[in-house]
């Protein structure tokens, strides 16, 4: 007989081993131990174990779907945007009318706490749990690769919101773009490294507190003055899953008064060339499918797409 309850202490192995049946997927780490659940998801200082809800047959866990919540809003209230961020269920199992359970719970947890939205597996900064174990550079959604749980989303009542292209460049053959616009911009500009920046904000912190980062910024040699950033994260522990040496970005960022002056071209394909040098493989990044701005630079760079995400989100308002 099934029943559902909450996590508890005894349940990490468990879980893992629900996790490690799972068939092989790009997006997803291959073999997860009690330990790097722990570290990725147990040890986030918002970790609810209500929010974690594990499925018994006979006392054996067969199941778990885990919800959680976005950022903070303005005076440190709850977001009313939630996240469906993993179910999974053993392949023996009726699995898909498990999984629709599972989900069914895990939704009904977030409406008692005041959710009106939620997102399935999460995108960007809406993403509590997770991150380095799922998804890739960044967690954008249901992946194309991952067709199963888009299905599943389907059924349950989730529809597509925006899409997310999913790029790698591998590194091996890397070679920084050089034209006469860019032989201008690196005899004004330089990059500067700066390993383990200072990040923006608690929720931030929470996300990338497991991870190591390394932040380029692009300076004005005349005046010193940063006029934009990139920011990195070691892909750990996926990049291992994938036997890869693998960084993500996180962010571009260029002044407003500077841009489209192949600023970003430069301060991406020097801080490219940097990590190459420390043995980097592969770089991936997401970005919105819908902005050509960011597709024109990435192909410029080499990169090229690998897979896409696609943001699903359900109401939780009672009808």
């Amino acid at each position: 007989m099934i029943h559902f309850r909450s996590f508890r202490n005894t349940d990490p192995p468990a879980l893992c081993e629900i996790w490690r049946s799972q068939p092989p997927r790009r997006g997803l780490v291959s073999s997860l131990s009690p330990m790097l659940l722990d570290r990725y998801v147990l040890s986030k200082p918002y970790f609810d174990r209500e929010g974690l809800i594990v499925a018994e047959d006979d006392d054996r866990p067969i199941g778990f779907a885990h919800a959680g919540f976005g950022p903070e809003i303005e005076g440190g209230k709850r977001s009313e945007r939630g996240v469906l961020s993993m179910v999974m269920t053993l392949p023996t199992t009726d699995s898909n009318s498990l999984a629709s359970d599972l989900v069914d719970r895990a939704e009904q947890y977030l409406r008692e706490r005041g959710v009106r939205e939620c997102t399935a597996l999460g995108v960007g900064e809406l993403c509590p749990y997770y991150l380095g174990l799922n998804g890739g550079s960044s967690v954008s959604g249901v992946l194309n690769s991952d067709g199963a749980l888009g299905k599943l989303f389907t059924s349950c009542g989730y529809e597509r919101r925006r899409e997310w292209t999913v790029w790698q460049r591998q590194m091996a053959s890397f070679r920084p773009p050089v034209d006469r616009k860019l032989m201008q911009v690196r005899r004004e500009f330089h990059v500067e490294a700066q390993i383990d920046p200072p990040l923006k904000g608690w929720w931030q912190a929470c996300m990338y507190v497991a991870h190591d980062l390394t932040r380029f910024d692009i300076r004005q040699r005349s005046k010193d003055k940063s006029l934009g950033r990139v920011l990195f994260w070691e892909m750990e522990p996926i990049a291992s899953s994938w036997g890869l040496h693998a960084n993500g970005i996180i962010n571009i960022e260029i002044h407003p008064d500077f841009r489209r002056r192949g600023l970003a071209t430069f301060l991406l394909g020097e801080s490219l060339r940097q990590l190459q040098a420390q043995g980097v493989t592969v770089v991936e990044v997401h970005s919105d499918a819908e902005d050509p701005i960011a597709a024109e630079l990435l192909k410029k760079l080499g990169f090229q797409s690998v897979d896409m995400g696609n943001e699903m989100v359900k109401s939780l308002l009672s009808t």
